[in-house]
């Protein structure tokens, strides 16, 4: 019944092309932990339409009723100070069901919008000092999407990222301490033209991707036919899609399941700290997401052991928007990237350029 008056996204798995861009979201949904992605990119590539279709795409939470801060009922990470109190005295958590919440930061918002303040309303009618969560509260256990974010104050991009990197946000302000947990799922996007961010701030974010325009003609008449089918019956549509949206669903449910028990050999892991330092990468957030993001797609892929070719998939994405040290430079094509990996794992690098693509691996 709530399906159908349900108001239609555009399916995740209905977007033509854009494989890198798709996938490095979907890494990020398995193991939050790689810290975001930021995508950069030309109008109209359907940046903001694929990540309002991965939140559709994803498995309805367990939260706690009534909390505003989406809180789990069983890890104590993702429960606010109240959820903790109440189970501290013994009171039974009434639960319910939601959407994964996919929050949407405006270019103009501001501090107390995103963090949260002074609920002025309380404060003058009743006398107390109550606190007001703001955006971070509402993104906690979803997504965070900032378009533009090139553009966004930097002050407000070290919180997000500082947030996203921790799990927490913390206010301290008009007599008011608060502590709640934000544990999202950073995505960033932007088009180059607009502006770069600076080397510190790119550093931050886990994978950065780059989306084209689609030159291909019967590509792009694809695309067109597509969208138009959307909009003429959404309900059709995504019916006709229905079990593809379950498969990778259910398929990315199991990788979240599998992540801990996938292993990665410790040659592998000095191979990819190889690279770092062949890189020059600054800090060691390189080697991290690295390993992270290539045991993500093997445990994606439904493998319990991370390979050769799950690091190249994943490389050139994790290190490319770190090699940047100059705010004047443009963020490498990648290039750099595959160089110093053919380098350390001795192979050929023109016989094997297909290799270093992150796309869905079709079976």
């Amino acid at each position: 019944m709530n399906s159908s008056k349900k108001r239609r996204v555009f399916p995740f798995t209905a977007v033509i092309g854009q494989e890198e861009m798709k996938l490095a979201l979907l890494l990020n949904v398995i193991d939050p932990r790689i810290g975001g992605v930021m995508i950069m990119g030309d109008r109209g590539t359907g940046k903001s339409t694929t990540i309002r279709a991965l939140a559709d795409l994803l498995p309805a939470i367990e939260v706690v009723k009534g909390d505003p801060y989406n809180s789990s009922p069983n890890d104590p990470d993702l429960q606010s100070q109240e959820v903790l109190e109440r189970l501290e005295e013994g009171n039974q958590l009434e639960l319910e069901g939601k959407q994964v919440p996919m929050v949407d930061l405006p270019l103009g918002a501001t501090e107390d919008r995103l963090c949260g303040t002074i609920d002025i309303e309380k404060a003058l009618s009743e006398g107390i000092k109550a606190f007001e969560p703001g955006l971070l509260a509402k993104a906690n256990r979803g997504l965070l999407y900032v378009d533009e974010v090139n553009l966004l104050d930097d002050h407000l991009v070290d919180v997000l990222l500082d947030s996203a990197a921790s799990g927490w946000n913390t206010v301290e302000r008009e007599g008011v301490s608060v502590r709640h947990p934000a544990r999202f799922v950073l995505i960033g996007s932007g088009n180059p033209e607009e502006g770069e961010l600076r080397p510190q701030l790119l550093d931050r974010f886990g994978m950065s991707v780059e989306v084209k325009t689609v030159r291909d003609a019967d590509l792009r008449v694809k695309v067109v036919d597509q969208r138009t089918s959307f909009d003429n019956d959404p309900e059709t549509f995504f019916n006709n899609l229905e079990n593809k949206q379950n498969e990778l669903q259910k398929k990315v449910i199991a990788a979240q399941e599998k992540l801990n028990s996938v292993k990665i050999d410790e040659e592998l892991r000095l191979n990819i700290s190889a690279i770092c330092g062949e890189l020059d990468v600054d800090g060691l957030r390189g080697d991290i997401v690295t390993n992270r993001s290539a045991k993500a797609i093997a445990a994606f892929e439904g493998r319990d052991e991370v390979s050769e070719e799950d690091i190249a998939r994943v490389i050139t994405c994790s290190l490319r928007h770190r090699l940047r040290k100059d705010p004047l430079e443009q963020v490498d094509s990648g290039e750099k990237v595959i160089q110093a990996f053919c380098k350390i794992f001795e192979i050929n690098e023109t016989d094997n350029i297909s290799k270093f693509q992150l796309a869905l691996n079709e079976e």
